[in-house]
């Protein structure tokens, strides 16, 4: 089977920018300073099972600072492994569309209109997509690409009830249809190895993923943080979580499974150390990677090899 990704077996994020922004880009975390939700009492007050204080953002910066002031400070970060100019600023923190269109207007242009800013890129729920937000966000991509980040984890609603995800699968299927009617490119969300899920639920989401017309994936192995109430269950022996090779196993039929156009974002994640409870194998994130795409060519996984002709 002939290369498709340069040096990659699967479509990455990295040969994604290169081939249509002609360099590399790195991604500034930033923290908008909205709510859930699930957090301020709309849906609920305790968050989705896995998700820490910090709402999933606690590599972003402190909302007290300017979105200006955020980006500076996100470039001093990365200047030692990152000698480019060029940034995805990246709204990572709780959920970034939950706010009127008065509060995220000003919050995202001054994103959009920083020079060195190449793309926005939004995290937020599908449930937090109203016909003003939508409108919003089809402006802005008019001056720079938006992408929208869905967090979806899984299509299985007894799964989705456990993990406290707040809304059904029809209400995803509405917001990636009114997206794709506004020509917003999407970015799904996934947690593999959620409790009791086995593999074939989730490679049956993954294929149902396939169906849509979505641009990118994000495959979140699942960790569990110090204070959620996932580490009560995870405590309590109620699951168990993969060993290294055993998700790379996981891993390998999702991505064979995937559509070889769908551009993968993430094939693991990481979480801060002084959070992560559990897999502990995961804190050396670049040890990880290369084990994986070492893994990845010794079985011969592609990404799309379902479809790919003999």
């Amino acid at each position: 089977m002939t290369k498709r990704w340069g040096d990659k077996r699967y479509y990455s994020l990295d040969y994604y920018v290169k081939k249509h922004c002609g360099e590399k880009l790195y991604k500034i975390a930033l923290n908008g300073g909205m709510s859930c939700p699930n957090r301020d009492g709309l849906l609920g007050d305790r968050g989705c099972i896995f998700c820490s204080a910090g709402g999933s953002g606690d590599f972003a910066s402190s909302p007290a600072l300017s979105v200006h002031e955020q980006i500076v400070e996100g470039k001093k970060l990365v200047a030692r492994k990152y000698t480019g100019g060029s940034y995805i600023a990246y709204f990572q923190a709780y959920t970034n569309t939950y706010a009127p269109v008065t509060y995220l207007r000003p919050l995202f242009m001054a994103a959009i209109k920083e020079p060195d800013i190449k793309i926005l890129s939004i995290a937020t729920r599908p449930d937090c997509l109203g016909e003003e937000v939508l409108s919003l966000l089809s402006e802005l991509n008019k001056i720079k690409p938006v992408w929208v980040e869905l967090g979806l984890q899984t299509i299985h609603e007894g799964t989705a009830n456990f993990i406290r995800r707040g809304y059904p699968l029809a209400v995803f299927d509405r917001a990636v249809d009114a997206l794709h009617k506004a020509d917003i490119d999407i970015i799904v969300h996934t947690i593999l190895s959620l409790p009791h899920e086995t593999r074939e639920d989730m490679q049956k989401t993954i294929t149902y993923l396939n169906t849509k017309p979505i641009q990118g994936i994000k495959l979140q192995l699942l960790h569990v943080l110090k204070g959620t109430d996932l580490e009560i269950h995870y405590r309590n022996g109620d699951f168990t979580l993969p060993t290294m090779d055993e998700y790379f196993s996981i891993l390998s039929g999702c991505l064979t499974h995937l559509r070889e156009d769908i551009v993968v974002h993430r094939l693991t994640g990481d979480a801060p150390k002084h959070l992560l409870v559990a897999p502990l194998w995961t804190a050396d994130k670049r040890q990880v990677l290369n084990k994986m795409n070492h893994y990845l060519k010794e079985h011969d996984i592609w990404q799309g090899k379902e479809w790919f002709p003999s």
